[in-house]
């Protein structure tokens, strides 16, 4: 998801921010060359979710969902549907509140189907305690749509000074990460293709606000919040680094990527760092605030995987991404072009 400024209607000096879905460099020059010219906007740092102009402590986001398939090790879309959106309100240091729903359904499709989605979609909803309290229902022709897209918008209330964003990332940052890397992308891709590597793993997809929840004390020292989802880590790291204007170093020996993970891209020619996620997020911390982000996040069992990935070097060119390899070389981690996996969220 990102967030686009916007002048406003009303005052010609006041900023709108609006929100808008984005992955990968070409999406991002989709939105460069006709999305935003179209609207009148003013460039500025692609969010996950946006602050509602009128009500500062107020943040909304909204996002469509048309994996491929429906179900699959982990979770379905109707689950997807709930985190995903919970999960670009998180990253901006919000706790949800409430989500809205729309659901375009194909004509013929197997009313077991729709009623495993919606139910999962209601199970998730309640276990991450947002209500759902609004919504529409549109069916459409066969092949109009495939089976059928969901769309869900959330509103959130920001933690206390908490304020992340990917333009305050600075030199000298600790970057961590919540939990493994990779699993929601090949489980899809292995389900649909029929790859077996789901019998191994299973989608990471789950809500991630309790995990902000537990850095809210930090408040300030909490500098960026970002889930690598569409591109995966490296997507979000160079979005961060361009926003930010900052050189980032991650270490290859630190990352914790499954070990059926890696056999998959290893088979397919993949980099794990490009997968997409549904239930880790990066954070940028002061350095002096590592230790105790770590500890919160431990704290609770979706973080119990978290770990110190890197830093935001203080020097280096700005934009760029670099690994430390095993053997001690370094590499640069490019944006990802395209979506290598089509149809994954």
């Amino acid at each position: 998801m990102t967030s686009i400024d916007c002048p406003s209607p009303h005052h010609e000096d006041e900023v709108v921010l609006l929100a808008h879905g984005a992955g990968g460099r070409l999406t991002a020059e989709l939105l460069d060359s006709l999305v935003l010219p179209a609207l009148g906007t003013q460039y500025g740092p692609l969010e996950d979710a946006a602050l509602l102009p009128a009500h500062p402590d107020l943040v909304m986001s909204t996002d469509s969902f048309v994996v491929s398939p429906l179900f699959f090790p982990g979770g379905d879309i109707g689950s997807l549907a709930v985190h995903g959106t919970v999960n670009d309100l998180a990253m901006r240091g919000a706790e949800p509140l409430a989500l809205s729903l729309c659901l375009i359904i194909e004509e013929g499709l197997p009313m077991h189907e729709l009623r495993n989605v919606v139910a999962s979609l209601g199970k998730a909803a309640h276990a991450a305690g947002v209500p759902v309290i609004t919504g529409d229902t549109k069916v459409v022709g066969r092949g109009a749509v495939d089976k059928i897209f969901v769309t869900t918008t959330g509103i959130g209330r920001l933690h206390g000074s908490m304020r992340p964003s990917a333009a305050l990332a600075r030199p000298g940052d600790a970057i961590l990460l919540s939990g493994p890397i990779g699993l929601h992308g090949i489980t899809v891709l292995s389900t649909r293709e029929g790859l077996g590597f789901e019998s191994d793993i299973a989608s990471d997809s789950r809500p991630l606000h309790r995990l902000v929840r537990q850095l809210a004390p930090l408040r300030r020292a909490v500098h960026t919040l970002r889930d690598p989802t569409r591109g995966g880590l490296a997507a979000a790291l160079n979005e961060i680094a361009r926003d930010a204007s900052v050189a980032i170093e991650i270490d290859e020996c630190a990352l914790p990527v499954p070990a059926a993970v890696a056999a998959a891209c290893d088979l397919l020619g993949l980099d794990p760092l490009t997968i997409a996620n549904e239930g880790c997020f990066v954070a940028f911390l002061s350095p002096g605030a590592a230790d105790a982000a770590l500890a919160a996040l431990r704290s609770l069992p979706e973080g119990a995987g978290a770990v110190r990935i890197g830093d935001v070097a203080a020097d280096g060119p700005p934009g760029r991404v670099s690994l430390r390899t095993l053997v001690g070389a370094r590499r640069i981690v490019d944006m990802p072009l395209g979506e290598q996996l089509p149809r994954i969220c």
